[in-house]
């Protein structure tokens, strides 16, 4: 069975992802925060988490930033991501758990195989997994690693992580592993984990449509995102989602037009609308809202996203 059949049976990406269709997510901290760290509290994320489902938005998204640098701008949800997704998993029930993006090369895939396998079972099957080969400055050195080799590592890791998945007792030797059929990595994924592979992460677009169950990309304008969409459906006759991340600072001025600000846009809904309508058309199926430069209170964002907005873009049930 293929890949893509075995795909049709992960509720979570039928939910989230159908050919002609859009849906929303959102990153977490699920919060507006100026500076690098969020300041909400632990039990306010979970209740925001709790008002998200409820409102119809399909995932959740965590980040892989295990060193905080200033200079970067940005700490996520500061928790590693499996841990946080898993400890949210207890307290949620249908939303899909997205990480947006593992960063492979500086992690062993055999921890990685166990530790992703671990969270789609405690989150019943709920794990959407983004992978990518890494970006910020300080972490190689820091883990000792040559940056210049992490698309070989990236590779490696991608490729080893999903035989440990299906494969019992397996044969295989690389730079970083070295298995001779005598251990087994456990659990095994009872339903597939659907990997996306960020970016390009270093490798051919000829390979990423082979292997990756999707294409996770940055935020464009409309016309280039539209090449780009088209060039991923090149490579695959199966339906294999694009997603993309978006930054948003949404107005309480409904009409107001967009202006630019980092990796997104302030505007009022109508033109928020607008614009995941065009991304709808032109074939993009998952975008993952940032409200990290919301001038809004969050939950007053959240609730006019609610009302106005996800009855567009709902889940696909």
């Amino acid at each position: 069975m293929s890949r893509f059949d075995q795909l049709q049976n992960n509720e979570t990406f039928q939910r989230t992802f159908s050919q002609g269709e859009l849906t929303l997510g959102l990153f977490l901290p699920v919060d507006a925060y100026p500076s690098s760290l969020s300041n909400s509290s632990l039990n306010e994320q979970i209740e925001r988490v709790q008002q998200v489902e409820r409102a119809g938005f399909t995932a959740i998204w965590a980040r892989d930033i295990p060193l905080h640098d200033p200079s970067f701008g940005d700490a996520g949800q500061t928790y590693d991501p499996l841990v946080y997704l898993s400890f949210l998993a207890a307290h949620t029930k249908t939303i899909g758990l997205g990480i947006g993006s593992l960063i492979l090369p500086i992690r062993h895939p055999i921890h990685l195989a166990q530790m992703t396998a671990s969270v789609q079972h405690l989150s019943n099957n709920r794990l959407l997994l983004g992978v990518a080969s890494g970006d910020r400055p300080v972490e190689f050195p820091a883990f000792q690693l040559d940056a210049s080799e992490r698309g070989e590592r990236f590779r490696e890791s991608f490729e080893t992580m999903r035989q440990l998945w299906v494969d019992p007792f397996p044969v295989l030797q690389n730079d970083q592993t070295e298995l001779r059929g005598r251990a087994d990595s456990l659990p095994k994924p009872e339903i597939p984990i659907p990997l996306f592979v960020t970016g390009n992460s270093r490798q051919t677009l000829e390979w990423i449509g082979e292997q990756s169950d999707g294409w996770m990309y940055y935020p464009r304008n409309v016309a280039f995102q539209q090449r780009v969409v088209r060039e991923w459906r090149e490579q695959s006759d199966d339906f294999k989602p694009f997603l993309q991340s978006l930054y948003i600072d949404l107005s309480d001025e409904p009409d107001e037009a967009p202006t630019p600000i980092h990796l997104g846009f302030r505007s009022g809904r109508r033109a928020l609308i607008q614009h995941l309508e065009q991304l709808r058309t032109i074939g993009v199926n998952h975008v993952i809202l940032n409200m990290k430069y919301s001038s809004r209170p969050v939950d007053d964002v959240l609730e006019e996203l609610e009302t106005y907005v996800l009855p567009h873009f709902s889940a696909n049930d």
